[in-house]
């Protein structure tokens, strides 16, 4: 009997989310239906969320894409983050630890949009510290 990891199987998928399941299972070693019924359960138990696309912004005209570092006051912290869900330039945004409170990864067409949103970000309320940072390349 061979062992597979649901590992495995997430690796494939986060590589290409559109991998056939009969393409997974011969990689693999075992049937289809094993690897249907493991799929869906990792479904079922949140561990996959959703299925989804990678997008290269460059080709879309963006060619500004940053890394935002952002510090709030502290009770400032939620309503900031909600003003900022609603930012149309903000293409994921997460709470963290370490350096930054939030980090948003932003999608400009050149460098004046990102200027001009940098200093919408300083004029926010209760935002205390801005320090972006450009992505040169993506490399995994």
């Amino acid at each position: 009997m061979v062992r597979i990891s649901n590992q495995q199987i997430l690796r494939i998928l986060m590589e290409n989310s559109r991998t056939p399941i009969m393409k997974i299972a011969e990689k693999l070693g075992v049937s289809e239906t094993a690897i249907r019924k493991r799929i869906r359960k990792m479904e079922k138990d949140g561990i996959i969320k959703k299925y989804t696309v990678e997008i290269d912004p460059r080709k879309l005209g963006y060619n500004v894409i940053s890394l935002i570092g952002l510090d709030t006051a502290p009770e400032k912290l939620i309503t900031t983050i909600d003003r900022l869900k609603e930012e149309k330039d903000i293409i994921h945004l997460y709470s963290a630890s370490g350096d930054h409170m939030i980090l948003a990864e932003c999608w400009f067409r050149n460098f004046d949009e990102m200027k001009d949103f940098n200093e919408k970000l300083a004029k926010m309320e209760g935002v205390t510290k801005i320090c972006p940072a450009i992505i040169l390349e993506k490399i995994k």
